[in-house]
């Protein structure tokens, strides 16, 4: 059975952002902040098997100029070993600039770090579906 919803990950060192988004309605929301603890991996799984995800995505940051940076491989790294605890695929996909545009959109309102990080995370995830227009489409 295809995704009926997709997770998407703003990883950082200190928080990890999550958008979730039903894959025919195509709207992602930012649901939540975790905490980058050891107990991460076992958050992320609880978090697929609440939301009934089929499929998650994690922001791979970039450079300016596009190229690898430090955090390019921390990420990649976090996606082989989410994937390695996972049932369901994980795929990277860019997120330059996700953060800039959450604090963008969060501009004049009341908001803590971690708002900021789950909004990106829905960016994350607008951008990827954006870029998978036949994702959950059934022929």
């Amino acid at each position: 059975m295809a995704a009926q919803y997709i997770l998407a990950l703003d990883y950082g060192e200190k928080r990890v952002g999550v958008a979730v988004a039903q894959v025919i309605a195509r709207l992602p929301r930012p649901l939540t902040t975790l905490p980058n603890t050891s107990t991460l991996l076992d958050d992320i799984k609880k978090m697929v098997a609440t939301e009934d995800a089929g499929l998650v995505v994690v922001g791979l940051p970039r450079g300016m100029d596009g190229g690898y940076t430090q955090q390019t491989t921390t990420a990649e790294t976090f996606a082989r070993q989410l994937a390695s605890e996972l049932n369901v695929p994980v795929e990277l996909t860019d997120e330059t600039l996700s953060s800039v545009d959450a604090e963008s959109m969060l501009a004049g309102r009341n908001y803590k770090k971690g708002d900021v990080d789950a909004m990106a995370a829905a960016i994350i995830l607008e951008r990827y579906l954006a870029e998978h227009p036949a994702l959950g489409v059934h022929g």
